[in-house]
């Protein structure tokens, strides 16, 4: 079977560095060209060492790739090629494009490592995939968001009922994902929050949990930039844990559900595992997160099967 016949997959993550010899390269990437000061790089590094040197992301996101190709060739032996594609590490999303067209392929199904769409994140990472095969002569088709997908509901639900069982009786679930701009809520046809409240919603109600009584949303690993960004920022959401504890006189506890999240990586091993994780403590707060999806196997099937449905057109 010739690649021609074929339908290529591009699924797409944020890359990481692959050793520390990389970190400023990959920071000057993030901030858009702008290399960090040397105090700024130090803190980055810092963060890298406290989690063990380095992001396991490369490895989270290579096993993402391998479980989809495993169930796609399950299920249509010698169809499907998965590739990967990366927004600032390579390969490079436009790399990952050309080297699939130089393979002779024609069709791709391209899918972001995210299950909330917004213009400022998924969209851009399908806009770079369509630009770059467009001279190309690759027709793109993009799977834009699967917040609600039930695998991907099961599966955290069921993390919080697990986690749950652990911790104080006065325990709130607060269901996170990265902070954006808040410029983002005036684009036309944005959804983000919409999208990371459903996912919050559907869980919620799978894992049994009251409304509000028992979980909030919060945002995570703003930015520091001068605009104002979405919130509350989830150590603003252990303050007001905390003062409600002092106020009430009782054990509280905080399980925090990073379901803006599929696989480990700084955001979660260090932002929430760290700096969360000890912001909590110091205000006297149990402090518990659920397991990433990473490649567990029953949410990899359910999005190969998004894919498949996408390539025979449904």
């Amino acid at each position: 079977m010739s690649n021609s016949s074929r339908t290529a997959v591009l699924l797409m993550a944020y890359g990481t560095p692959r050793h520390s010899s990389e970190i400023a390269a990959y920071y000057t990437d993030i901030r858009r060209g702008r290399p960090p000061t040397d105090e700024q790089l130090a803190e980055l590094t810092a963060r890298y060492e406290a989690i063990g040197g380095l992001s396991p992301l490369v490895a989270r996101t290579e096993a993402q790739r391998d479980a989809l190709q495993s169930v796609l060739d399950a299920a249509a032996p010698g169809q499907y090629h998965v590739a990967l594609g990366l927004k600032h590490a390579e390969p490079r999303i436009e790399t990952a494009v050309s080297t699939l067209a130089g393979e002779g392929f024609r069709r791709v199904v391209a899918l972001v490592a995210a299950p909330h769409y917004s213009a400022l994140s998924v969209g851009e990472y399908l806009a770079r995939a369509k630009a770059a095969a467009k001279p190309l002569g690759v027709e793109v088709t993009g799977i834009e968001s699967w917040a609600t997908e039930p695998a991907f509901v099961q599966f955290t639900a069921a993390q919080v009922r697990a986690q749950l069982a652990t911790m104080p009786k006065n325990t709130k679930v607060v269901f996170t994902a990265h902070s954006l701009p808040r410029r983002v809520l005036t684009i036309e046809g944005e959804r983000y929050a919409d999208e990371v409240r459903a996912t919050a919603v559907a869980v919620a109600a799978a894992a049994g949990l009251n409304d509000w009584s028992q979980w909030a949303t919060a945002w995570q690993s703003a930015s520091r930039t001068p605009e104002p960004w979405l919130g509350p920022d989830i150590l603003q959401v252990i303050d007001e844990l905390s003062d409600a504890e002092n106020h009430a006189n009782q054990t509280r506890g905080i399980l925090v559900c990073a379901v803006g999240f599929v696989a480990d990586h700084l955001e979660v091993l260090y932002d929430l595992d760290v700096r969360a994780a000890t912001h909590a403590a110091d205000h006297g707060i149990s402090f518990a997160r659920t397991a990433c999806v990473n490649d567990d196997p029953t949410v990899m099937a359910a999005l190969a099967a998004r894919v498949t449905a996408v390539a025979d057109g449904q």
